[in-house]
C-alpha cells in the first residue's frame, strides 16, 4: 500500500511542482487548497481536498490516514498587517494538527539564514520553522535561496532585469552573496526528505554549487540571454527605491518582490551543508544549465507586450560573447 502524503500549497510554485515527483515515486499525493473548485479545473487528475492552513478546524480531515505532510505555505503575498504573526500561528496550529492524525514526519521549506539582520519576510521563514521542528512530529526544515525556475518570484525578478534593461544602476545590495540552486534539485531535496532517516527534527540548507553577488547572477543570466547589460554602481538606492523600478520592468507581484529586495542587506549563505550527500544527491547543476531548463520550460508564456520590450531591448543591448 502507498503512503499518502498530504500537500500544502499545492497549487503554488514548488506545490504544484511537486506533484508529479511525488506521484512518480509511488506516493498516494492528497492536495490541500481553499479553492476547492478552482483546483479541479486546472489539474482534475489530482486528488484534491478542501482545507485551510489558516482554519485549523480543517485539517484534521484533511490530514486523516496521511503518513507525511508538506508545509509549502507563505503568507508574504498578502502583506496584510499582522501576517508574519498569522503565518507563526499557522505553523503552531499545523504542528499540533500533524500530531493528533499520527501523521510521522513534516517536511517544510524554508529559506536561508542572512548574516546580518533578517528582513520581516526572512526571519518569518526562519520563525515558521522553528515552530514546526517544536512539535511532536519530526519536522524536516530545508533552507533554500534563490531557486532557478520558472514560476519563481526571485527568478523572474533577475531574469526579466537581466533580459529588458540594456543599461540599469546597480545598487549596493546586490553585491551581497547568495547560493541559487535549481527548482529541479530543491524538488528533488524535498522528496527525499521524506525517505531519509530523521530521528527527530532538524534543518539542513540545500544550498547551489556556486556563491554569487546579485551582479554576478544578472551577468551571467544576461549572457545565456545572449546579451551584456551596462551596469552602473549607485549605492544610495536602497532596496525599498529598488523595488519601484523592479515594479515598473519585471513581471513579478510588486508586494512579493518587494519583500525579497528588502531582505537583501547581507550574504544568504548556506551555514548548515552535506545534504546532498545525506539524501544521495548528486552535486546541483551549475546556473547556467538551471537557466537554460528555466528559460525553456517558460517559452511561449510571455504576453505579448512583454515579448516586444525585450526586443526592443535586445536591439539596444551590447551582445555577449559566445
Amino acid at each position: 500500500m502507498s503512503q499518502r502524503v498530504l500537500l500544502t500549497g499545492a497549487t503554488g510554485f514548488i506545490g504544484k511542482n511537486l506533484y508529479r515527483p511525488m506521484e512518480a515515486a509511488g506516493y498516494d499525493v492528497r492536495c490541500l487548497t481553499r479553492k476547492l473548485d478552482e483546483a479541479q479545473g486546472l489539474w482534475p487528475d489530482r486528488q484534491w481536498v478542501r482545507g485551510d492552513i489558516g482554519d485549523p478546524s480543517t485539517l484534521p480531515a484533511a490530514m486523516e490516514g496521511c503518513d507525511f505532510a508538506f508545509y509549502l505555505v507563505h503568507g508574504m503575498g498578502s502583506h496584510r498587517p499582522g501576517w508574519a504573526e498569522e503565518e507563526l500561528r499557522w505553523a503552531r496550529n499545523f504542528a499540533r494538527a500533524a500530531q493528533q492524525a499520527g501523521v510521522s514526519r513534516i517536511v517544510y521549506l524554508g529559506g536561508v539564514a542572512p548574516q546580518g539582520t533578517p528582513s520581516e519576510h526572512l526571519l518569518s521563514r526562519l520563525n515558521t520553522g522553528e515552530a514546526l521542528r517544536a512539535g511532536q512530529v519530526p519536522c524536516l526544515e530545508l533552507r533554500a535561496g534563490m531557486i532557478i525556475g520558472a514560476g519563481s518570484a526571485s527568478w523572474t525578478i533577475v531574469r526579466d532585469l537581466a533580459a529588458r534593461l540594456p543599461a540599469m544602476v546597480l545598487p549596493a545590495w546586490l553585491e551581497y552573496r547568495s547560493e541559487p540552486v535549481a527548482v529541479d534539485e530543491v524538488l528533488a531535496a524535498l522528496l527525499a526528505g521524506l525517505r531519509i532517516e530523521l530521528p527527530e527534527s532538524t534543518w539542513w540548507d540545500i544550498p547551489g554549487p556556486e556563491a554569487l553577488s546579485g551582479r554576478e547572477i544578472l551577468l551571467r543570466v544576461a549572457a545565456v540571454l545572449g546579451r551584456k547589460p551596462i551596469l552602473m554602481k549607485v549605492p544610495l538606492v536602497t532596496p525599498r527605491l529598488s523595488s519601484h523600478w523592479i515594479r515598473l520592468v519585471t513581471r513579478a507581484d510588486y508586494t512579493v518582490a518587494r519583500e525579497l529586495v528588502e531582505g537583501l542587506t547581507s550574504d544568504l549563505l548556506a551555514t548548515r551543508r552535506g545534504f546532498w550527500d545525506e539524501a544521495g544527491l548528486p552535486l546541483p547543476m551549475a546556473l547556467e544549465e538551471a537557466v537554460h531548463r528555466a528559460l525553456a520550460a517558460e517559452a511561449g508564456t510571455m504576453a505579448f507586450a512583454g515579448r516586444l520590450a525585450e526586443s526592443i531591448a535586445g536591439f539596444l543591448t551590447p551582445r555577449a560573447k559566445p
